[in-house]
């Protein structure tokens, strides 16, 4: 998805690295402006070393020569300060980690700011990029499932955040004496007819219906507290192909919403031509 806003990039655009770290996986990304020109995925608990560091990202710096800064975008403390320090270590430009504490082209109201998500901050600055002039609710299927929500005059109006796919099948199995981990893939029926299409079509059936009644639910009561009636939904995350298939709500799906709201911020913050 290429927002309105955005422009095909010059050719003088530097290159940019882009580490989204998640529980799970980590998502290398290179850009040059808008343009993707490469994306790697490595497993997160790799890079908890100076060694799994240098494995994962040293291939992508020998591959992009010109490349000297990056963006960090990380909801794993130990994993952003290990990997923070290698970029810092090895590239001569400008490292940024995503925070609240940057400049953002929308309004957080939040408790605690600093507790605010670095994926979520990322993936509400390219909602806020990508559509100005409209409410957006903002979901994102990962690890954990979050749900984000702008007004039309970039307010962030408040979220939730509750288990993610893979979190319920584990807490299924850990918690029980005979229910297995299944492997979560889209069903292919409503009902299923063995404890591990109960298992699978229950936890995916039963997440779509909950998403797609928390959107009814929200768009309402956007409507109806805020007067917002033209309401975008996005979606995002490691999981959401496989849940955008099943919900009934309209929604745009992009798996590197958060890489590229990422890449905005440091653009938005920094001086540099990325």
């Amino acid at each position: 998805m290429l927002c309105a806003a955005e422009t095909h990039p010059s050719a003088a655009a530097e290159l940019l690295l882009v580490v989204e770290a998640g529980n799970t996986t980590t998502s290398l990304l290179v850009f040059q402006g808008t343009q993707l020109l490469d994306a790697r995925k490595v497993l997160s608990q790799i890079l908890h070393t100076n060694e799994g560091c240098s494995a994962a990202l040293d291939p992508l710096l020998s591959a992009y020569s010109a490349l000297c800064h990056a963006g960090l975008c990380s909801v794993v403390p130990e994993l952003e300060q290990r990997v923070g320090e290698y970029l810092r270590a090895h590239l001569s430009g400008k490292v940024m980690k995503v925070s609240a504490a940057l400049s953002l082209p929308f309004t957080l109201n939040y408790d605690s700011p600093d507790s605010f998500g670095a994926d979520r901050i990322a993936l509400c600055a390219l909602c806020a990029q990508c559509y100005p002039e409209k409410a957006v609710i903002a979901l994102d299927v990962g690890t954990a499932i979050t749900v984000d929500v702008l007004a039309a005059n970039q307010h962030y109006l408040g979220g939730m955040i509750m288990p993610g796919l893979d979190l319920m099948a584990k807490a299924l199995h850990n918690h029980t004496a005979r229910l297995p981990l299944v492997l979560l893939q889209q069903p292919a029926t409503l009902l299923g007819c063995s404890t591990e299409d109960g298992i699978r079509n229950g936890i995916l059936h039963g997440c779509a219906s909950s998403l797609d009644g928390l959107i009814v639910k929200i768009t309402r009561w956007l409507e109806e507290e805020h007067q917002e009636r033209d309401v975008q939904v996005m979606l995002t995350g490691g999981n959401a192909p496989l849940l955008a298939r099943m919900l009934e709500c309209t929604s745009v799906l992009d798996e590197l919403a958060v890489a590229k709201g990422t890449r905005y911020l440091f653009a938005l913050n920094t001086s540099l031509n990325v």
